[in-house]
This record gives structure tokens, sequence and C-alpha cells, in this order.
């Protein structure tokens, strides 16, 4: 069994209106040091079997299908195991 964490962020280039929203307030909480903030999205996969290239090869085709839209979206992901 393998754990995947995946990480998905908007592209440099596209307009993050929840990670700018996020960010005033913070500084209208006091947390004036913070310059820019962009949110994104945080996924932990549980894979069963016992081959990792196969598990590596399954998470990146979740991510490239479902669980990123690569027009506006990277993600990264590590993979280990269980």
């Amino acid at each position: 069994m393998f754990l995947a964490k995946v990480h998905v962020m908007l592209k440099p280039t596209v307009n993050d209106p929840q990670g700018l929203t996020i960010a005033r307030a913070l500084g209208r909480l006091g947390f004036d040091s913070v310059n820019s903030l962009r949110a994104g999205k945080y996924f932990e996969l549980k894979i069963e079997g016992d081959d990792i290239v196969a598990a590596e090869v399954d998470v990146k085709s979740m991510c490239e299908k479902l669980l990123a839209n690569p027009v506006i979206e990277t993600f990264t992901y590590e993979l280990r195991a269980l």
C-alpha cells in the first residue's frame, strides 16, 4: 500500500481571488507581514498494491484527469510506501 500526497496550485498567471481574500483578511487580523498568498488544494490518497511504478502512473493519471485542471493548475505529488 502507498500514500500519495498531492498538492494542486493555480498557475502563476491565473488570478487567485480566494488567495487575495485570505491575504486581505490576514492583514485585517494584524498579520501585516503577509505580502501575497495563493490558495490551493491538498489530497491524500491511499493506493492499494505492491508496485510503486504502477502506483505512480495511477496517481499522475488521477491528477491529469480529475484532481487538477491542466489548463489553469499545476500539481506535485509525493508517493511513499506504508
